[in-house]
C-alpha cells in the first residue's frame, strides 16, 4: 500500500497549488470551484493517510513484493453479501435525496427516511431471516 498512499498523498501537493492558480484565473470570484478543488485535495490527503496507516499496520501484501508467488494472493478476500438488495435501496435513497436538492426539501426528508431503513436493513440482514447466524 506504499505506492497507493504515496499517489493519493501527493494529490494534496497537486490540488493545493491548482486551487490557488484557479483562484487567480477567476479573480477570486468563483468560490465554488476553489473550494471544490481544495476539498478534492483534502479527500486525497485523507485517503493517502488512511492507506499509509493501514499499510503500516497490515504489512506488505503479495502485490507489494517483487518476490511474491501467485498463490500467496489466493484465498478469501472478504465477506460480501451475495443476495443483498439493500445497496440498491440505499442508492435509490441517495439519488432521491440529490433530486430533492433541486426539487424541494420535502423530498430530502422522504429520502432520509428511506436511507435510514436501508442502512438498518443492510447492517442487520444477517441477524434475522434465511441468513441469520
Amino acid at each position: 500500500m506504499k505506492i497507493e498512499s504515496w499517489i493519493f498523498g501527493s494529490g494534496v501537493f497537486f490540488f493545493l497549488p491548482i486551487s490557488i492558480i484557479y483562484g487567480f484565473l477567476t479573480s477570486w470570484g468563483e468560490w465554488v470551484g476553489i473550494l471544490g478543488i481544495l476539498l478534492v485535495g483534502g479527500l486525497a490527503g485523507m485517503i493517502g493517510a488512511y492507506l499509509g496507516f493501514t499499510g503500516r499496520r497490515v504489512g506488505l501484501r503479495p502485490e507489494d513484493r517483487s518476490d511474491a508467488e501467485i498463490h500467496e494472493g489466493a484465498g478469501e478476500q472478504g465477506h460480501f453479501s451475495p443476495w443483498s438488495w439493500w445497496p440498491l435501496v440505499l442508492g435509490i435513497a441517495c439519488a432521491t435525496g440529490f433530486a430533492g436538492l433541486a426539487l424541494g426539501p420535502w423530498i430530502i426528508a422522504i429520502a432520509g427516511g428511506i436511507a435510514v431503513v436501508a442502512l438498518v436493513g443492510w447492517v442487520y440482514e444477517y441477524s434475522r431471516g434465511d441468513h441469520a447466524h
